[in-house]
């Protein structure tokens, strides 16, 4: 019983250490980051009458912070695309109502994980420098997988640093599937060509 609390802990703390440690130094203040391509937009479910979530609405507030102070040139945008449950429109109908040009806009149709995402960001969007925008409780893996996939990324965090202590315990089990992710898939490569906007 002791035993295998204690490989428990092991499995779930040492990852997620390992990771907030590897990645501290590129989480950086909205006033802070540097000027790059591209912005990503994690997708977080939709509240009622298809507007995105609060935790949703976090992140598209931060994006639209890093684009009109000039941040980022694009916004790409992953998530779900079930048609009861398409957070890309959400995102793409807030982010144009708060003034984003269509043209500055590319969607990730198949972005279902935090992994898929960056690995596509890089293999499919030819994304090599970017900001990531999504809260302080999963910026760190995002940040860890976005730059094992190759991409030199930096994190804002959406919604200043709050922490919600029900996606805490869903870090604590996705950071070391985050590792193993990491170290078992190799580096996608850049396209031939960019997609610019979908």
């Amino acid at each position: 019983m002791v035993l295998g609390f204690a490989l428990l802990l092991v499995v779930a703390v040492v990852p997620t250490t390992y990771i907030e440690l590897a990645t501290r130094r590129y989480v950086v203040s909205p006033e802070a980051a540097p000027a790059v391509p591209w912005g990503v937009v994690f997708g977080a479910g939709l509240a009622a009458g298809g507007e995105p979530s609060p935790i949703l609405a976090e992140r598209l507030e931060t994006a639209l912070l890093l684009w009109r102070t000039g941040r980022v040139e694009r916004l790409l945008l992953t998530g779900n695309t079930d048609p009861y449950h398409d957070e890309i429109r959400s995102m793409r109908r807030y982010l144009t109502k708060g003034g984003v040009p269509e043209r500055a806009i590319s969607v990730d149709l198949e972005g279902l994980s935090t992994f898929d995402s960056c690995w596509r960001a890089r293999g499919v969007f030819g994304v090599q420098r970017a900001i990531l925008v999504t809260q302080a409780f999963h910026l760190p893996r995002a940040v860890f997988l976005a730059r094992a996939a190759g991409i030199d990324a930096v994190g804002v965090r959406a919604g200043g640093g709050r922490w919600r202590a029900l996606y805490v315990w869903r870090e604590l089990l996705a950071r070391p599937l985050a590792l193993v992710d990491a170290w078992v898939h190799p580096r996608p490569p850049l396209p031939a060509a960019t997609p610019l906007a979908g």
